[in-house]
């Protein structure tokens, strides 16, 4: 593994090689704008919508993972509101997915929404992707409700998602 950036921590055994996680910082805000681009395209977030993100900080926690080059691998974050924690965004770049970084990022939010103490964790994701909804699935959530033509201009459903948590595990 090549050195580790200043403030990384490296991921658990079995994650993929190389893969260092970071607190998300103001001068990460252009490259996830472009990688929201490639990745959601009508969905995707605005740099504004970034900046309000990071300022709503510490009720918010954003990671992002990076590879041994230390090119961003993926991204993540976590509105933590009391009882109830919910997943705001769980991204992985074109060049890394299929290798385990969304569910490096996904166990990462559940171990922080563990540690302030939630009940729950909750999340909408599209019905139309797959991918997501198998991590989705694995880690133990289940859909509570779909939202119907939520996600526009292409009226896709939303499904909303819960997982039950044990507070203080962490």
């Amino acid at each position: 593994m090549a050195d580790a950036l200043p403030g990384a921590v490296p991921v658990p055994e079995g994650g993929p090689d190389g893969l260092t996680l970071h607190e998300l910082e103001w001068a990460d805000l252009p490259t996830l704008a472009d990688l929201e681009q490639q990745l959601f395209a009508d969905d995707a977030w605005s740099p504004q919508t970034w900046w309000s993100e990071l300022a709503a900080r510490p009720r918010r926690e954003y990671v992002l993972a990076r590879d041994a080059d230390g090119a961003v691998a993926g991204y993540a974050g976590l509105d933590l509101a009391g009882d109830t924690a919910d997943v705001m965004t769980v991204a992985t770049a074109p060049t890394h997915q299929g290798r385990g970084v969304g569910r490096v990022l996904l166990d990462e939010l559940l171990r922080r929404a563990r540690a302030h103490g939630v009940e729950a964790v909750l999340l909408e994701v599209r019905a139309d992707n797959d991918a997501a909804r198998r991590l989705y699935d694995r880690a133990g959530f289940e859909v509570i409700s779909v939202r119907r033509r939520y996600y526009q201009p292409r009226d896709v459903d939303a499904l909303v998602m819960r997982l039950l948590v044990t507070k203080g595990e962490a």
